[in-house]
């Protein structure tokens, strides 16, 4: 098992149904800077044309996770299926995790009085023999699927093989498992938009990364 999602990101209408699920699913506080997920807006043009991107965002349950390294006590660890995943009671607030994280997915729950995240719904989802998240069933325009990357005939592997997607901050090399699909229509526009830095991949190019990351940290894995 291995846990990730796509975001058809040129489907999203930034309604805010994923954040207010998300919030209510999991007792998230109210507050701009208490979200597991968010949708980031970036603004640009082309040739004089402004155009506008919504970049719906949560915890990218890298598999290379800079947060798992830095925290001091085992709060930050993977869980089973490679989520990253945050126990409170062991978190000593030290903030190192936000720190490193690269994609900004953590924020301080003060009833909790430690560091919250996106768990992919595993607590009261996943774990409980659900499919999918609450983030995915409340979208009106269907932008996430979530899914399992081990699984060749799976949905999620299936949409892969058909469609080039991408990842936000590559370079970082944490080997997110949020994963772009790129826009079928009008290439150059996308192309441009996104930026000439990001690589569009294929299932192809993408799989040996991902099992590369897997054989390094599948050990740390754990079922939860």
């Amino acid at each position: 098992m291995n846990y990730a999602m796509t975001l058809d990101y040129q489907s999203c209408i930034n309604c805010k149904a994923c954040e207010v699920a998300c919030k209510e699913e999991n007792g998230v506080q109210l507050g701009a800077d208490k979200q597991r997920i968010w949708v980031g807006e970036t603004e640009k043009s082309i040739f004089g044309n402004p155009f506008v991107n919504y970049y719906p965002s949560q915890c990218n349950h890298c598999q290379d996770a800079p947060c798992v390294d830095v925290c001091p006590t085992g709060a930050s660890y993977f869980g089973e299926g490679g989520l990253v995943m945050a126990d409170k009671d062991k978190c000593i607030l030290c903030k190192g995790c936000m720190e490193a994280c690269p994609y900004d997915a953590r924020f301080v729950d003060d009833k909790a009085i430690a560091v919250d995240k996106c768990t992919f719904c595993y607590d009261t989802r996943i774990s409980q023999g659900e499919t999918t998240t609450a983030c995915q069933a409340t979208c009106p325009t269907k932008v996430r699927l979530f899914g399992n990357l081990d699984d060749e005939s799976g949905d999620l592997v299936q949409l892969l093989k058909k469609r080039k997607f991408f990842v936000l901050k590559e370079g970082e090399g944490t080997v997110p498992k949020l994963l772009y699909l790129f826009p079928e229509n009008d290439t150059h526009f996308a192309e441009n938009s996104i930026g000439h830095d990001t690589t569009i991949h294929t299932w192809d190019s993408f799989k040996p990364i991902i099992e590369k990351a897997k054989i390094k940290r599948g050990t740390q894995w754990k079922s939860i």
